[in-house]
């Protein structure tokens, strides 16, 4: 049931309750006895109100608190996926800057601040001096070279 509707019932109840007693009493009831029976169902319903409105703020808060929470979690994942990016250009432009890897295939891909090259190298030591390279870019944590060195033959 709809919060809005339970209190509109329960205000509805609580009206029809305070009726029902003034009907059924008897005649010799006093006009103030007839009002204290009104006043403490009003009372009673009040105290059930705000019981309930207390409830659908801590439901409010709960659900406000797990929105905030996902939010946070999607900005930093956007942050993180966004710092990759910028890793890997980075690595790319190092790559494409030096004179013995700027004319080489290596694909470059990063996660978590993890670099991963892949490719062919003509030799060991252009290998070493990609991984060299890709390490010495801001935000890498860690370079996996999977770059294969070409066989002369």
């Amino acid at each position: 049931m709809k919060r809005t509707t339970r209190y509109t019932a329960l205000a509805a109840a609580a009206l029809a309750s305070t009726l029902i007693m003034a009907c059924g009493q008897q005649e010799d009831a006093t006009v103030g006895q007839r009002l204290d029976g009104a006043v403490e169902s009003t009372k009673d319903a009040g105290t059930e109100l705000r019981a309930d409105t207390r409830d659908a703020a801590q439901d409010l808060k709960a659900a406000g608190s797990s929105a905030a929470d996902t939010l946070s979690e999607t900005g930093e994942r956007m942050a993180s996926g966004a710092a990759d990016m910028a890793i890997t250009a980075k690595v790319n432009a190092a790559l494409a800057g030096d004179a013995q890897l700027s004319a080489l295939k290596i694909d470059v891909d990063t996660s978590n601040g993890m670099v991963e090259l892949k490719g062919t190298a003509p030799d060991a030591a252009s290998r070493d001096r990609a991984t060299m390279l890709a390490s010495a870019v801001e935000g890498v944590q860690r370079v996996e070279n999977r770059l294969t060195v070409e066989s002369k033959g």
